[in-house]
């Protein structure tokens, strides 16, 4: 495993995290609590130090195990929560989102919360859970600065979503000099992640990136085929059937990415985004200790050519060759994709 250090925060991260909205939640199947410590551990075993909950993840339950599973390497790892979805009062809806709270005042007593379950006394990365741009308010940044000063976190930033991610908050997030910004970013869906690198440049900042969902939610590590038929509760089984079919043709033309013995197409998928500077860590959603073991190992894989790079890049500016619509573009935006349109052409998935 190698490592990275997040932003200017001088906090190391290694370069495979770990997701942890798989622990204390049925999203992407079920397991007890003992198995999903027994991941976490593995995590451990693997180099991981990473280890990416938040607050609304089963409601507290992710928070509490991965505090539980993590409590004698303390020391040794990173750990990242997130706040701002007020499930204290509010009932869930299924996968529904739930109201927001960015007051000072609530996001005081979620940290508190959160640091409790955890059993510590600070984090390393608080981030403001899917916050949309209106609701990053100078008091907002205040009480960030202070939870910092009181060393109650180490650093700051915005975890985007729940799809593909928010344009302006993301900028929003490099104007206000957060640590990182995280958001879904892969080879098949590079738009914002491309244009948060690009303004991350512009502005000589120094936000670091953490992308999420880096296999396209199963298609680039191929745990979804054209024979996979997905669990009831799976929450993928929501896209659009167009969605698969365009992937698992974007996934043919990537082929050449494939190293036999030295690099699958999963573990290439995590070398890519490793290839820009700005990211620092990769968050995959881990099913299995086998997941962890590939993964895992991806940080030591030959890291892509430039002939590689740019024969995606290429590929990439064709949408892969492939003509038909995925279905998605209104996923993509907090505002339906009109705020993506000017600047996806050039980037995958235009």
């Amino acid at each position: 495993m190698h490592y990275r250090t997040l932003g200017t925060s001088g906090i190391e991260v290694s370069e495979v995290g770990f997701g942890a909205w798989v622990i204390g939640t049925d999203w992407w199947g079920d397991r007890s609590e003992e198995q999903a410590i027994e991941m976490v551990t593995h995590a451990v075993d693997q180099g991981i130090t990473f280890f990416d909950t938040g607050d609304v993840y089963g409601h507290g339950d992710s928070e509490r195990l991965i505090g539980r599973a993590l409590a004698d390497v303390r020391d040794e790892i990173t750990l990242g929560t997130k706040v701002g979805y007020d499930f204290y009062n509010n009932p869930q809806a299924g996968h529904g989102e739930l109201p927001k709270d960015l007051s000072p005042e609530y996001l005081r007593t979620a940290v508190d919360r959160s640091l409790d379950r955890l059993g510590v006394d600070h984090v390393e990365l608080l981030q403001l859970h899917n916050a949309n741009v209106g609701e990053i308010t100078p008091d907002v940044l205040e009480t960030l600065d202070e939870l910092r000063e009181e060393g109650r976190v180490s650093a700051v930033g915005l975890a985007l979503g729940p799809s593909i991610g928010w344009l302006a908050e993301g900028e929003r997030a490099v104007e206000a000099e957060f640590d990182a910004v995280q958001t879904v970013f892969n080879v098949f869906e590079q738009v914002p992640g491309q244009h948060f690198i690009d303004t991350i440049r512009d502005q000589h900042a120094d936000t670091s990136l953490i992308p999420r969902v880096p296999h396209s939610s199963g298609l680039l590590n191929e745990q979804v085929t054209p024979d996979t038929e997905l669990a009831e509760g799976d929450h993928r089984a929501y896209r659009p059937d167009e969605w698969y079919e365009t992937g698992w043709e974007k996934v043919d033309a990537l082929r050449f990415l494939e190293r036999d013995g030295e690099r699958t197409m999963g573990q290439a998928a995590i070398q890519w985004l490793l290839s820009h500077d700005e990211v620092a860590t990769v968050t995959p959603t881990f099913r299995t200790t086998a997941d962890i073991d590939e993964w895992a190992a991806a940080s030591e894989t030959p890291p892509l050519s430039p002939e590689e790079t740019e024969r995606v890049r290429g590929l990439a500016e064709t949408n892969f060759n492939v003509s038909r619509d995925d279905g998605m573009d209104s996923l993509r935006s907090s505002v339906g994709g009109e705020d993506l349109e000017d600047i996806e052409k050039g980037y995958a998935g235009s």
